[in-house]
């Protein structure tokens, strides 16, 4: 009985949703990015890294690249790996909630466990990838 109320939830499509929906923000901020190249030189601006426009490119190029990889299966494990990893920088440059006060640290201090918990997502899904792979 209760295998029949999980089965739907082995379907493939879903699967790939879920994937989907773990890389939105990454493929939504590269096309983004790739649209408007001049808001992406600023946003490096904003944060202090440069040179900016080689440091936008690298980032578009990771996000959709790495998402992509997530999405087609190909070295999903790299792909969700590499989000992971850029994932912490990126919170670590753009959520520093232990510099500021008020009610901005307290938003500042959510976006960064939110982040935690994102690259934590990327880190399971190259986990499971790893270990499909060995089986």
């Amino acid at each position: 009985m209760m295998e029949a109320l999980f089965k739907p939830l082995r379907a493939p499509w879903l699967r790939w949703i879920c994937l989907l929906l773990i890389c939105a923000a990454y493929l939504q901020g590269g096309i983004n990015k790739l649209m408007d190249f001049q808001s992406a030189i600023g946003e490096m601006h904003h944060f202090g890294l440069s040179p900016a426009g080689p440091m936008a490119a690298l980032v578009i190029a990771g996000e959709l690249g790495a998402s992509l990889m997530i999405l087609t299966g190909y070295y999903r494990w790299l792909g969700a790996g590499y989000l992971a990893a850029f994932t912490l920088m990126a919170t670590f440059v753009a959520n520093r909630f232990w510099e500021v006060a008020g009610p901005e640290r307290f938003m500042m201090a959510n976006g960064f466990f939110e982040h935690l918990g994102l690259a934590g997502a990327f880190l399971l899904v190259a986990w499971h990838d790893i270990q499909k792979k060995e089986a």
